[in-house]
């Protein structure tokens, strides 16, 4: 079974978007050459499961052949948690009003590569449900100072993690478990 995977790149100071959603500063970072785990990463992909606010948000890279997820690079099925679906569809993303029924479909859809879990809130919902599974984070050399947290989670409890890997670098990562 697919992996529920949230992967995402914050500022130093936790941020993974601006104020309103602001994500014009990741066209600004400096181009740090290879990294070992974001290269590959949109490979081990199968699905992805994102917010409305995520999904119909700012994409810094848009206009370019760098548009959408993976700097352009990945493509597949879509899920998108919402409460008002579009009244038009959507080429390739499906619109789904419950938690559960998005990470199931997700889910099938991704085979045996995993579910990418885009936009802070969706990833909350999983975690406080129990569904996410691992959590990855690239940190970027940037402070935002405001804007959306990695997890927000207002009354919040402590969620000791397990390192699975981390990479050092300009823009280093570092690969959690979450265990059950």
């Amino acid at each position: 079974m697919a992996k529920l995977l949230y992967s995402a790149t914050m500022s130093l100071d936790g941020f993974i978007a601006g104020p309103d959603g602001d994500m014009t500063w990741m066209a600004e970072l400096p181009d740090t050459g290879p990294h070992a785990v974001a290269d590959g990463l949109w490979q081990q992909i199968g699905s992805l499961l994102t917010g409305a606010r995520t999904f119909f948000g700012n994409d810094p890279n848009e206009g370019t052949d760098q548009e959408g997820a993976f700097g352009g690079l990945w493509s597949g099925p879509q899920f998108v948690l919402t409460h008002n679906p579009p009244d038009s569809p959507v080429p390739g993303t499906t619109f789904v009003t419950g938690l559960r029924e998005a990470v199931t479909a997700a889910r099938a859809a991704a085979g045996d590569r995993y579910v990418n879990v885009l936009g802070a809130d969706v990833a909350a919902q999983c975690l406080t449900a129990g569904l996410l599974d691992e959590i990855l984070v690239f940190v970027a050399p940037v402070l935002l100072g405001d804007g959306t947290p990695l997890f927000r989670h207002p009354g919040g409890r402590a969620v000791p993690l397990e390192e699975i890997s981390s990479t050092p670098g300009p823009i280093p990562s570092v690969w959690y478990r979450v265990p059950r």
